[in-house]
């Protein structure tokens, strides 16, 4: 990694804290735990050194989206059915009729739009959990701006459609 632990940590933890704000604090994890799971998972992998800043928030994105599940469905179990945690989407325009939205729905959501077009998936997860801008985006996969911002926005379409389908069953 071309950047130092510490300000990795810190950009992490700033993503941390923008996924959990807007849980409508129904929260069992704070911040620092969730940044400190993404550290153990991601040590289990692939060498990171040498791995360039975008790239590694580009594996930190999907690692934290796989925290924020695996805690989703740990809660759920807990609960036994009742109602589910849910994870607002406004701090990214991904607008959907509902305010919140369920992480394990959205994480349903990604697999499905990542068979039909796993470009637009992945722009979903980096703008989303992530929080990267569409232009890094777009420096990030070698895309061009306007194609991020016209993938992002078909992928937006797609999951309001596809969440709203899942809440009138």
């Amino acid at each position: 990694m071309d950047h130092s632990t510490a300000e990795l940590y810190h950009e992490l933890r700033k993503m941390a804290q923008r996924l959990l704000r807007s849980d409508g604090g129904r929260r069992t994890l704070d911040p620092t735990d969730v940044v400190h799971e993404v550290f153990v998972r991601l040590s289990r992998g692939e060498p990171l050194d040498g791995l360039a800043r975008a790239s590694f928030l580009s594996l930190a994105a999907t690692a934290m989206r796989h925290v924020l599940v695996d805690e989703a469905k740990r809660r759920r179990a807990l609960k036994r059915g009742r109602d589910f945690e849910a994870v607002a989407l406004s701090s990214v325009h991904l607008r959907v009729d509902e305010p919140e939205l369920d992480v394990l729905d959205l994480d349903a959501a990604l697999a499905k739009l990542k068979q039909l077009d796993e470009r637009q998936a992945r722009i979903v997860e980096l703008r989303f959990f992530a929080g990267l801008s569409g232009e890094q985006v777009a420096a990030l996969l070698g895309l061009t701006r306007r194609t991020v911002t016209n993938e992002w926005a078909m992928a937006r379409a797609w999951l309001k459609r596809e969440l709203g389908r899942g809440q009138r069953e």
